[in-house]
């Protein structure tokens, strides 16, 4: 596989996981672990291949803020209709997304 093709998979991994994750958020039931599990899918994809090596530290910065605030996002809009659960959604897509990073980051650094 090409490496643009590596790149293709990951850029529409992100874009169909927001997409889910707002969809989800709408619309769906979050407690459904089919829904929950295609996030945390795509989530996996975006990670391991959507983010080369020198991106990885703008992602982890941006990727961290993601995760606080739609944790804290969650949390504090759960009273309005719907928000608390398209952030629980993102959390869903972005926390396995940044995992991976972080791990192909330390890897990556271990060996160096």
């Amino acid at each position: 596989m090409a490496k643009g093709n590596k790149n293709l998979i990951g850029a529409w991994a992100f874009l169909i996981g927001v997409i889910l994750a707002v969809l989800v958020g709408l619309f769906g039931d979050l407690g459904s672990t089919y829904w929950l599990w295609a996030l945390v899918i795509l989530g996996l994809i975006v990670g391991f291949f959507n983010v080369k090596s020198e991106e990885a530290g703008k992602f982890m910065t941006a990727a961290a803020v993601l995760v606080i605030i739609s944790y804290m996002g969650q949390a504090s809009l759960n009273l309005i209709p719907k928000v608390g659960e398209i952030f629980g959604a993102m959390l869903a897509l972005f926390v396995p997304a940044t995992v991976i990073v972080a791990l192909k980051t330390v890897f990556t650094v271990a060996k160096n």
